[in-house]
Order: structure tokens, then sequence, then C-alpha cells
């Protein structure tokens, strides 16, 4: 579908981690890791304790942290800075996608859940942080996660994008919803981890695919 709109699309809205980079670099792991042991220290918990928190606030709120700041007024603040305090050096430069996102008409935005400074080190590894006019994080979002509708109005608003000729690709069928309830194509990257299907809804989603760069050399 999008392939046959490519033409009316003027604004591409990418997810960050486990889309722009491959699922199984397994980069994200390390995040989890260290919220893991924050919150061992946080809380005072062993590993196996700290988990099971980590994974019930995920799941109840969308993100561990707002889940911390919900239900144990956490600073959120601090938990990014720590977590997101990774190596990314796995990661390698990627010309292919630096050369297919280049030739995409129109401009590029990240929607992360993530923290502006990660996507900056994520991109800047990968070689393509010169191509996005910009980067809506969670602290752009007032630590409200996707997929909460409220955030996407606001994403929408702050960079004046026209929602009908926008699309939006993520790992996380749930993100999309929102974003097709406004109007935005939708583009699904679809793998094995447990997440990426939950709450799927198929009449939010335009096209289901397993290989952004694949996918980008289509369009």
């Amino acid at each position: 579908m999008i392939k046959r709109m490519k033409d009316n699309i003027n604004t591409w809205i990418f997810d960050l981690d486990n889309t722009l980079y491959d699922v199984g670099t397994d980069l994200f792991a390390k995040v989890s890791s260290r919220m893991t042991v924050f919150i061992q220290d946080a809380f005072q918990l062993e590993e196996a304790a700290a988990k099971n928190l980590q994974r019930e606030m995920f799941l109840k709120y969308g993100t561990t942290m707002r889940g911390l700041m919900v239900e144990h007024d956490m600073d959120p603040e601090e938990f990014l800075h720590f977590v997101h305090d990774i190596d990314v050096s796995d990661l390698e430069p990627d010309p292919v996608l630096e050369k297919l996102l280049g030739d995409l008409p129109g401009r590029r935005l990240i929607f992360t859940n993530g923290s502006l400074p990660h996507a900056q080190r994520v991109t800047k590894q990968l070689g393509i942080e010169s191509l996005f006019e910009g980067i809506f994080d969670i602290v752009a979002a007032k630590f409200v996660p996707k997929p909460n509708p409220a955030i996407y109005k606001l994403m929408v608003e702050e960079y004046c994008i026209d929602t009908q000729t926008s699309v939006m690709i993520d790992d996380m069928a749930k993100n999309l919803i929102p974003a097709a309830n406004l109007g935005i194509r939708t583009v699904w990257l679809k793998h094995d981890k447990e997440w990426s299907a939950k709450d799927f809804s198929d009449e939010h989603i335009d096209e289901e695919i397993h290989d952004l760069k694949s996918w980008l050399a289509t369009v």
C-alpha cells in the first residue's frame, strides 16, 4: 500500500530502538540490563525481584520508567541518564541505510520512547544522524510514552505534520494504533520478540515488513 502512495508521502516517522537498527543486535538488552540494576539499587531488591518489577511496570504502563514514576514517584531524568549510559560500539556504520534514508522524498523524524542523547548516540554510530529533521523523545513527550494518543498529537503539532501525507514505521504494533487514528499511514516492522505483536490491530496496519532496508529499497 505504501509503495503505491510513495509520491504522496513527505514525512517519514521512524521509531528508534529495534527499528533503525536490527533487533538481533540486542542493543536494547543493554538498556534493559541497566534498568534492572537501577531498580535493584533503588529498591534494594535481588535481581530476580527487580526484573519482575521491571516487567510488571512495562506491561502495565508501556514503559518501565512510566510505571516507576506513577507508582513509586521516581525521578525520570535520573532513570534516563542511568539506563541509556550504554556502549553502542556494537553498532556499525550502515552506509546502505544512510543512502536509503537519504533517498526518501521529504523529511525524516524519529519518534522514540528513549531519550534524545540515546537517539543521538545511536544515529551517530550508524552514520545517519544528519538525516533527521528532529527527534521527538520521551522528554519532549513530557515523560508519557507511546502509545498514549496525546503525545502523538504533541509531535504532530511540534513538527507541523500533515498526517495525510505521513507514514510511521515502528516495531511495536500497538504504537501504530494512535498514528493510524490520526490518519498517518503505518508500517509494522514485525519481529519475534514478545512485545512486537502485543495488542496487534490489523485495521491499524497498512503494511507489515520484516526488514527495514529491504522495504526502503522498494519505496
